[in-house]
């Protein structure tokens, strides 16, 4: 079977689907994204020997290049594997089918090779090898360490496929990795000269080329012996059994009726591959104050720290609260046809956001150490969060009904799946809101004033919890049908 074959399977399976309009306007809204990226690595491929030249003038820019390389490679292995989505095939009717295997496992692979992931570094390298070609370096050898860093590049790529699918090869890389920069923080070896020197070799030395290629070939025979020893059809339909986890959960009782809701949500969250994800997702949003509380040009814009604290203690609330009610997707029929009531439904939702925003305000404790200004920002935005985003966000539930697969195994970051077009718009008062409630007082009056106006905000909030509950159970009640409906749909 020939690889444009494949090629018109997988597309007749994604222009056939029932998800094909709503897939379709969200991959274009991805091109947009990923052509900025592009523009941008372009700009940078071809900024980036100038800077250095003007930076160190007295050095060869291109061997100060290679000195940083390793930390793009070590970026690079870390940046796909939270965010590199590994391709997907329905193999279960081709294994019955007069088809090679082998034909399969490479067809496999080959859509490994095509992602943005690898198609963004050669935007960056071939700028990079345009501007030493105009200074006059050495043809052939700077063409010859273009390739190299294709084949290192590719190598990451299937690195990443064999850490994302067996627990073995991650924890050897990430060993390797911890290694390197041990040895380089105790000063054992200085890792930026060492690679940049051997990088720089293959400029030089042409024959060292041969170590990147055949790295290649390993990871790509690896990759393929492990995919090819486990592609039969007992492997693909059987799943392993694994032991139950049971949960004791009865410190929730307190809740009442609301306890049952808020048990299986817990539940949910442990047991399934998707939530999972999210709840790390949202862990790394206490540390977004540090790309903003660690630079001074931030600290005249005080509106923008308003931003940063909002997303500080709201990242449970921004990635799971944006998907309700998506999470019960898979059940959300048999959940509507009991005598259950919308209220209580939509009370344990808001809770459980609330729980989680003040769990992340307790643990930013920690930016005390940037001043108490900044931390009473934080407390501001946690009110905020708490008293007028969780609403929006539940509101926003409503308009959201693309069906959620807990268990599929995908990248949190980069995963589609339970994404709306409706959620862009809900997010707009979201994160405009907090920075305006804090900016009006803050330029009229004072700061002070403005982190005042922006903590009270949350506190009217929660005074009007039962008038906001109402307005959005009417809205849930009067597209019930609709969302059932659009959660049968499966992509």
């Amino acid at each position: 079977m020939k690889i444009r074959n494949f090629v018109s399977l997988e597309w007749k399976q994604f222009s056939r689907s029932s998800y094909f309009q709503k897939g379709l306007a969200i991959k274009i809204l991805l091109a947009f994204g990923a052509l900025y990226f592009l523009a941008m690595a372009i700009f940078l491929g071809i900024g980036v020997v100038f800077g250095l030249e003007e930076a160190f003038p007295e050095k060869d820019p291109f061997k100060v290049l290679n000195n940083y390389l390793i930390y793009y490679v070590l970026g690079d292995l870390a940046f796909r594997y939270f965010l590199q989505q590994l391709p997907v095939m329905n193999i279960k009717p081709l294994l019955i089918l007069p088809i090679k295997r082998s034909a399969v496992v490479r067809f496999l692979l080959f859509k490994t090779n095509l992602s943005f992931f690898n198609i963004l570094p050669m935007f960056f390298f071939v700028p990079i090898a345009g501007v030493l070609l105009f200074k006059s370096y050495d043809v052939i050898g700077t063409l010859v360490w273009l390739l190299s860093f294709i084949c290192i590049g590719f190598s990451i790529n299937y690195a990443n496929f064999l850490i994302n699918k067996t627990k073995v090869y991650f924890f050897i890389i990430l060993g390797l990795v911890a290694t390197l920069l041990a040895l380089n923080f105790y000063g054992i070896i200085d890792i930026a000269s060492y690679f940049g020197t051997a990088f720089y070799a293959i400029y030089t030395d042409l024959y060292w080329i041969l170590i990147p290629m055949i790295l290649l070939y390993l990871l790509f025979k690896i990759n393929y012996n492990f995919i090819f020893k486990q592609f039969y059809i007992d492997g693909a339909i059987v799943e392993k059994a694994s032991d139950v986890k049971s949960y004791n959960l009865s410190f929730l009782d307190r809740f009442g009726k609301l306890s049952i809701f808020l048990k299986n949500d817990v539940k949910m969250i442990l047991r399934n591959a998707r939530p999972k994800q999210v709840l790390l997702t949202s862990f790394f949003f206490l540390f977004y104050g540090l790309i903003f509380y660690t630079q001074d040009m931030y600290s005249e814009i005080p509106v923008i720290l308003a931003f940063a604290s909002m997303f500080i203690t709201g990242g449970f609330l921004l990635t799971f609260g944006q998907l309700v009610p998506s999470w019960d997707s898979e059940y959300y029929k048999l959940m509507m046809s009991q005598n259950i009531p919308y209220r209580q439904y939509l009370e344990s939702k808001l809770y459980l956001m609330i729980f989680a925003t003040l769990i992340s305000t307790i643990l930013s404790l920690p930016y005390l150490y940037f001043g108490w200004d900044i931390y009473a920002m934080i407390l501001a935005g946690g009110l905020f969060n708490i008293g007028l985003n969780t609403f929006i966000t539940l509101y926003g539930g409503a308009l959201n009904r693309v069906p959620v697969e807990l268990n599929q195994k995908a990248k949190a970051f980069s995963n589609t799946n339970g994404f709306s077009p409706a959620q862009l718009l809900i997010s707009l008062p979201k994160i405009f809101g907090p920075m305006l409630l804090f900016y009006i007082p803050y330029k009229l009056i004072s700061f002070d004033a403005g982190l005042i106006v922006l903590g009270l905000s949350g506190v009217v909030g929660l005074l009007l919890k039962n008038v906001f509950l109402n307005k959005i159970e009417k809205v849930y009640q009067k597209g019930k049908y609709k969302t059932i409906a659009a959660f049968d749909e499966k992509k």
